[in-house]
């Protein structure tokens, strides 16, 4: 599936998240998320990366540490990959 494309600056996102801009910084570099980038280097952030905030946020608040919150990310991913693929092999 096509990733949208980024369309928030960073100071709007933050504001609809209600984190500090440099929270959504410190993600990043933890490979947390990955905002597209303009031909300046300017982050955008799209919705789904709206709700992967909102996302880290509900597991930092369940007391996981950024490399834990990383990896509940990576098994959402691998899950929600697999349950696809089923359908789709189901669908054959």
């Amino acid at each position: 599936m096509p990733r949208e494309p980024g369309i928030f600056a960073i100071s709007v996102v933050a504001e609809m998240v209600a984190m500090p801009a440099q929270n959504l910084r410190v993600y990043e570099r933890h490979g947390l998320l990955e905002p597209d980038r303009t031909a300046g280097g300017t982050r955008r952030y799209s919705r789904a990366d709206v709700d992967r905030l909102h996302r880290i946020r509900e597991l930092l608040a369940e007391g996981l540490n950024l490399a834990g919150v990383a990896r509940v990310l990576a098994l959402e991913a691998e899950v929600a990959r697999l349950r696809a693929e089923c359908a789709r092999l189901r669908g054959r």
